[in-house]
């Protein structure tokens, strides 16, 4: 049986959150964005195409679309055009998922350490918070800049956890993609998907628990003793729908 939420959480001194997709609504935006971009350089690459890769960093992505290696001068040309096409264009459209300001307050009041670990750059993602209205819910964040490597490396998550002084042990992770998932456990860090990002349950093999969201979540924290659990992963129960 998976474990429930609330006692995962309870049970953890500090909660890691993705931004994209967990959050706040915008990897069809981000999507739309390299889409955009890839086309002004001549790329045939289409926003269905993007979405399944949004949540590794840029460094990954770009090659696996167009064989383009990130540093490379074209690379670096293809990167700064997406980063002002998103930061104009897109940035200003992104909201937060229902309730989510109401998680976070939740866990704030619970005494855990909250902290950002994505993939974005530390710029992108002071303007994904500022336009969804979460710039002050985050004392602690690590982003792009933070590490060598982006997701599915484990590089962000470890950079987190050294930030707020936490072992991997005393930590659960939040997101959205199979990319956070697999960061999460080469960080030997417990991880709850949700399905907000677009993902489906069949994508979240190795998850400790599985929700539809932030609005899901805080129902299930803030739920009297003994009411329904959280529904396992389906990598804890066979019989879970997919």
């Amino acid at each position: 049986m998976g474990q429930n939420l609330k006692n995962l959480v309870s049970e953890k001194e500090a909660v890691l959150f993705d931004v994209d997709g967990t959050l706040v609504n915008s990897n069809e935006l981000h999507a739309s964005a390299w889409a955009e971009v890839l086309e002004r350089f001549g790329h045939d690459v289409t926003a269905e195409q993007v979405w399944p890769l949004i949540g590794k960093g840029g460094d990954k992505l770009l090659p696996e679309l167009t064989g383009i290696a990130a540093d490379s001068d074209e690379g670096q040309r293809i990167a700064e055009a997406r980063t002002k096409i998103f930061m104009e264009h897109y940035a200003p459209r992104i909201k937060a998922f229902p309730k989510v300001r109401e998680l976070l307050q939740c866990l704030v009041a619970q005494k855990k350490k909250i902290i950002i670990a994505t993939s974005a750059s530390k710029d992108e993602l002071q303007a994904i918070l500022q336009s969804a209205g979460l710039q002050d819910c985050f004392p602690d964040m690590t982003a792009a800049d933070d590490a060598d490597r982006s997701k599915p490396d484990p590089d962000i998550i470890q950079a987190a956890l050294k930030k707020l002084g936490v072992s991997a042990a005393n930590a659960v992770m939040i997101g959205d993609t199979p990319y956070d998932i697999e960061a999460a456990q080469k960080a030997g860090v417990s991880i709850i998907a949700v399905r907000s990002g677009g993902w489906s349950d069949e994508d979240f093999e190795g998850a400790t628990a599985v929700c539809e969201g932030a609005e899901e979540m805080l129902t299930e924290l803030t739920r009297a003793p003994n009411s329904s659990a959280l529904q396992p992963s389906p990598q804890h129960d066979e019989a879970a729908p997919l």
